[in-house]
């Protein structure tokens, strides 16, 4: 399996076609889900209502660049200084004379570019709520602890995705991704991790083209392409794991090439494959599964070819290591080598399969297919963000290969697994992107910087050869101008409440040795207090969703007050789920989650609650990572406040809110006296409801 194409002979032309319609059938079904609304024409379930105008968009934006392309070729003839074809011979004679100096330099100018958009646009910040558990929990990895001792009273600290029975209290994410924070958090730095990530990708990745590909334009393309391609920008300035998953997938397939471009067994780059891998798999199970399966076939049939044993056993060694720690750290925490925290918080329907999900919905053929159609589209504008549609280099550059390589071979094989697994998956996947293709990023940059060559190699360097260059530029020019910036200003703009920085307000404020009591919406202390009786995740969702608010906190204040837990909690509770279907979105709190059900008498202590979420409320899951001293955050739950306070006789009490319902209005600290609270605690709200519900 040489990774370089020999010359094909007689006898390989049987298989070069065979290949090459392996080439045609990836190719049309990348377009099939790239391009046509297969979500659209299954009933009943997700779709892609903005599918009518992205086509619009697609259709003209590819003939603006096409036309103007076109011109351009045409003007070359007649003025051929305008065709600069003396500084490509100049740029790959450059890169074909560096070694590791073009991708370092790659790596550096990507690195500085993540930098600037991670502080730019996401202020050096997570914003999703799996960026923040993942850097809680390598918080509490830099402390020394595998997990925090949970507080007999988990509502207050209590978040989504986040394990805090049996009396510990740690995330649900596998080790390895936060493990990766956790030098950055030490630091106090830990947004750089992604761009050091990111940019150590480019490098590596900057090698493995070069290896298994012979053409120096085609190889500098695709590292260019991977690494400033606005996906791979905007993801490695991120927090999200998918960053250093891939890092370590690249450095697998890096010591892959390098094994079989040598003649002799490399045991050493076999173990530092299967290591790779096996780090990967500490990070995202599922992409280095995609990946690990092709790794091991083709040793595997190296090793039968050549009987170089060594090279299998090295890789199985190496990818046993770090998967050993992932099971270890699983005993410790949740009791079971093969339990994995997801798991245990959410149940077996948490995993892959066709089932009813975690959140109640039936995850069936039908919804898989239509959450990869809405990858592939979604695809088309987050890669690149080029008028012309981003798939269009790769289904073209697959459909003119007239013969895939080995390399070829392997990265259409880990893709289909990698689409096959996230099919059979049931939650979409879409944050900056359609996020579980973002480890097809090497194999699509290789992609699409073939089709120049391929179309030169088919048609020669005239009219067609440069009106695709033409057309490139034209596209890049309105990435640049035109969509790039708008998708940095929708980045920019989105998630304020997650920005906001809580140390910084805190010293601005006085905050020092303190209770902090942190006012998020109604529907979200229901659903904490839910959690601490120890209500599963998933039944907890569909009580919240299917049941009026009045109704569960009354169920839920019953069950408290009885110190009601686990089954007798759910016993109380489930009765109320069968009037579900008259339950609908509350149309008073501006948190639309929240049910409501006409017919149901809201006392006092409700509408005191709905006015509340009219006046403001803020989340605290990112306070969970603020780090001023002697500040403890707590989620107000009102009476029950007094649990905590009492444990903290000396610390003075704020409550922090937004001042006005207004969306992303900064929260403020606002000075509470602790004989006021216990006072209305005792007699009741205070809070006259400037409404009554219409039944």
């Amino acid at each position: 399996m040489n990774p370089v194409p020999a010359t094909p002979s007689a006898r390989g032309s049987v298989s070069d076609r065979r290949f090459a319609i392996t080439g045609i059938i990836a190719s049309l079904l990348i377009a099939g889900f790239g391009f046509l609304p297969i979500a659209n024409v299954i009933p009943g379930g997700r779709s892609a209502g903005w599918y009518a105008p992205a086509l619009s968009d697609w259709i003209n934006g590819s003939l603006i660049a096409i036309g103007v392309g076109l011109v351009y070729a045409i003007a070359t003839r007649r003025y051929p200084r305008l065709w600069p074809e003396g500084s490509l011979r100049r740029l790959n004679a450059w890169y074909e004379a560096s070694d590791w100096g073009f991708p370092l330099a790659m790596a550096s100018a990507a690195f500085v570019v993540y930098v600037v958009v991670a502080i730019a646009v996401f202020d050096g910040r997570p914003l999703l709520i799996d960026e923040i558990v993942q850097l809680l929990q390598a918080r509490i990895f830099g402390e020394g602890h595998l997990a925090r001792l949970a507080s007999p009273y988990p509502e207050f600290f209590s978040t989504l995705h986040v394990i805090d029975g049996g009396g510990r209290f740690y995330s649900q994410f596998p080790l390895g991704g936060p493990a990766m924070y956790v030098p950055g958090w030490l630091l106090g730095a830990p947004w750089l991790t992604n761009p050091l990530c990111g940019a150590m990708s480019v490098a590596v990745c900057a090698r493995w083209v070069r290896m298994i590909e012979h053409r120096a334009t085609v190889a500098l393309g695709a590292t260019v392409l991977f690494a400033l391609a606005p996906f791979t920008v905007f993801m490695s300035a991120s927090h999200m794991n998918h960053v250093p998953a891939l890092l370590w997938t690249v450095i697998a397939m890096l010591a892959l090439a390098m094994i079989l471009a040598s003649p002799h067994a490399r045991p050493g780059c076999a173990f530092a494959s299967g290591f790779a891998l096996g780090c990967a798999g500490t990070i995202r199970p599922v992409d280095a599964l995609a990946f690990a399966l092709p790794t091991g076939c083709w040793l595997l049939l190296r090793a039968v070819r050549t009987r170089r044993l060594s090279e299998l056993a090295a890789a199985a060694a190496g990818m046993a290591l770090p998967l050993a720690i992932l099971l270890w750290v699983n005993a410790q925490t949740t009791g079971s080598p093969l339990l994995f925290g997801y798991e245990l918080l959410w149940g077996a329907s948490h995993g892959l399969g066709f089932h009813t999900a975690p959140w109640g919905l039936s995850h069936t053929p039908a919804r898989g297919l239509e959450l990869v159609n809405l990858y592939f589209l979604r695809l088309q504008g987050y890669l690149f963000e080029t008028p012309v549609p981003s798939l269009v280099p790769v289904v073209g550059s697959l459909a003119l290969t007239r013969r895939l390589s080995s390399w070829d071979r392997y990265l259409l094989t880990s893709g289909a697994l990698l689409v096959v697994l996230y099919f059979a998956y049931w939650h979409d996947g879409f944050y900056l992107g359609p996020r579980f293709l973002f480890p097809l990023l090497p194999a699509l940059a290789l992609f699409s910087a073939r089709l120049p060559a391929l179309v030169r190699e088919r048609w020669g360097s005239a009219l067609a050869y440069r009106t695709l260059w033409g057309s490139v530029v034209v596209s890049v020019v309105l990435a640049l101008g035109v969509s790039i910036p708008i998708r940095v200003r929708q980045y920019s703009n989105g998630l304020l409440t997650m920005r906001w920085d809580a140390d910084a307000a805190a010293r601005r404020a006085g905050v020092v040795n303190a209770v902090v009591l942190v006012r998020e919406s109604w529907g979200s202390q229901l659903v904490a207090r839910l959690w601490a009786r120890g209500i599963t995740r998933s039944d907890s969702e569909r009580f919240y969703r299917r049941i009026d608010s009045c109704q569960l906190d009354a169920g839920i204040t019953q069950v408290e007050q009885q110190d009601m837990r686990a089954d007798e909690a759910f016993a109380v509770l489930a009765p109320m789920l069968r009037d579900s279907a008259l339950v609908q979105a509350s149309p008073f709190s501006p948190d639309s989650t929240e049910g409501f059900r006409r017919g149901v008498n809201y006392t006092p202590r409700c509408l005191a609650r709905i006015a509340e979420d009219q006046a403001g409320f803020t989340v605290m899951a990112p306070l969970l990572l603020a780090r001023q001293p002697n500040v403890l955050y707590i989620r107000d739950l009102h009476e029950r406040d007094s649990l905590i306070l009492g444990r903290y006789p000396e610390r003075d009490v704020f409550l922090l809110r937004p001042r006005g319902p207004a969306e992303g209005a900064p929260p403020a600290f606002e000075r509470l006296a602790r004989d006021s609270l216990y006072r209305v605690w005792r007699i009741g709200s205070d809070v006259q409801p400037a409404f009554s519900p219409s039944y």
